[in-house]
Order: structure tokens, then sequence, then C-alpha cells
């Protein structure tokens, strides 16, 4: 299974309107901790991969996030387990370093074969993710026309390419 995904800068009141009068169901509302971390012996920003514990009312998951595929939007290979949060302090002995801790409050709505994130990104600003899941890559480029259908339909033109990991870590370098 394949995830692509697009993200959007967006106003979220605007964005959560339309979404209803599309015919999307809210699912839940979260506040989530990413917290990314590096190998101890491989760069994950030379190889394009993450490794990332959700922290969230729902529980705490870990996800191996695959190098991106250049296929014209976010499409990469996920695995993710749930665990505990013992899994931090387990990664932390094992050498893997924290990179980021990621705060957010979002808003996951399903409908029409899509699952939308609306997403406040502490210290990042307001944005909209749309994803759909695919069984192989010769579906992809159909699944991104998709996407791109429905974000014209919900008012989003300002595509973001970089993960809200790359964000934190532009802004974080801009700032010193």
């Amino acid at each position: 299974m394949l995830e692509v995904e697009v993200k959007y800068r967006a106003d979220l009141s605007a964005v959560r309107h339309r979404l209803a009068s599309l015919g999307f169901s809210l699912l839940s509302l979260e506040e989530e901790v990413d917290i990314y971390f590096q190998h101890p012996c491989r760069d994950f920003s030379s190889t394009d991969e993450a490794l990332r514990v959700r922290i969230s009312k729902g529980g705490v998951a870990v996800t191996y996030k695959g190098p991106r595929m250049g296929v014209g939007a976010k499409t990469r290979v996920e695995v993710s387990a749930e665990a505990s949060g013992g899994v931090v302090e387990i990664l932390e002995r094992l050498g893997f370093a924290r990179v980021a801790a990621i705060r957010k409050r979002r808003e996951y709505y399903r409908g029409g074969g899509f699952l939308v994130s609306l997403d406040a990104v502490e210290g990042l600003g307001e944005f909209v993710e749309i994803e759909k899941v695919v069984e192989d890559a010769s579906q992809v480029a159909a699944a991104v026309e998709e996407i791109k259908r429905l974000a014209s339909a919900l008012g989003l033109v300002e595509e973001v390419k970089e993960t809200y990991l790359e964000l934190f870590l532009n802004t974080f370098k801009s700032r010193g």
C-alpha cells in the first residue's frame, strides 16, 4: 500500500465549511505530538526517510516513512505499529537522537475515498493534507489528479512540498 498525499496552506475555517458541503464526515479531533528521530548510523535526511513516534489521546504509534517517490505528490511507503510511551526511551537508549517534536491540533475528515486533515501546527501555521491510499505505483498518477480536483473544490491553491519536519527545521534554522 502507498500513501499519496498533497499538503496545502489554508484558512481552516473556510475549508471546514466546504468539506461539510461536499459530504465529508468529521472523524475525530486530536492533539498530536510527533517526535522525529535520527538513526545512529544512517542519515535519514540524505536517504529521505523518517522515523516518527506520534503521541495522542488515541495512543502511541511508531511510523517508518520510506523515501518519497517522484510522482507529483508526496508518495511513500509507510509502516506503523502501536506502541507505548516507553518506546521513546527505548529508541534513545539504542542511540536514536531526537530531531524535533512537532505539536499540532488535527481534525480528521473522511469522504469520497479520501482522508483530509485540517492541521494547526504550532509555530508553522494552518495546513490541509489530502490523502488517498492506493495499492501500487500504477494508481498513483490517478490518485494525484483526484486529490488535485478535490483541492480545487476546497479552494486550496498554495501547495506545500515540504514535510512538517522539513518546514520546522527550515524555520528553526532561519531563526538562528
